[in-house]
């Protein structure tokens, strides 16, 4: 579990804008917090999860956008903008994926690093503006393909930036191709998985007996 001082140290946050508790499931839609960059200092909020793009007529195409593949995120027209100019950090300590059984049924892993640290997955964000003026602030969450560790649970899986890196992500000077050169799996080495409860199907979930080793 990551604690406040965690993370405001890693992410060299000066003061939080809003309460922070620490949460054991999120689903697409909901509410996430997110790293950007304000020109001189790094600011954390909340943000919907499925990036809705300005252009969009609907907020609902939100629930496709919750990943982008990173093989061609810099020419999506739904991502290509935020690429460029609006990235982000999503901090965790930890995600789950779905396991294919050979007798059809699925079973959930926890994907953590070794050193169990924070971590943060490299994101994009939106700001939409509805029909009668109501702003929403969006992300998603850019995928790859899988290392060595996560193949045998999930054909793809979300790219996670080395601590060095998340500067280079934010400045929105950062060169394309030394955008593209992060968006990699990370070292299989360096995480591990394991099994937990069905109950994190379940979003209404949300305690630490998630997280437990089944």
């Amino acid at each position: 579990m990551v604690s406040i001082e965690e993370l405001m140290e890693h992410y060299m946050i000066e003061n939080l804008s809003e309460p922070f508790a620490p949460r054991y499931n999120i689903a697409p839609s909901q509410m996430v917090l997110a790293v950007i960059n304000a020109g001189e200092q790094n600011r954390i909020g909340q943000l919907k999860w499925g990036l809705v793009p300005p252009w969009a007529e609907d907020e609902k195409i939100g629930y496709k956008m919750i990943n982008a593949r990173g093989e061609t995120v810099a020419g999506k027209p739904a991502f290509r903008a935020a690429f460029q100019r609006k990235r982000c950090l999503i901090p965790a300590d930890g995600f789950y994926e779905w396991q294919l059984r050979q007798d059809g049924s699925k079973q959930p892993y926890r994907i953590v690093l070794k050193d169990v640290k924070i971590f943060s997955f490299a994101g994009l964000y939106e700001t939409w503006t509805s029909p009668d003026g109501n702003k929403v602030s969006t992300c998603t969450i850019i995928t790859t393909s899988p290392n060595k560790l996560m193949a045998d649970i999930h054909d793809r899986k979300p790219v996670i930036l080395p601590q060095h890196a998340e500067a280079t992500w934010l400045n929105k000077e950062t060169p394309a191709a030394g955008l593209a050169e992060l968006i990699r799996p990370y070292p299989d080495k360096e995480m591990e998985a394991y099994p937990v409860s069905s109950s994190v199907g379940n979003v209404k979930n949300n305690s630490d007996e998630l997280i437990k080793h089944i």
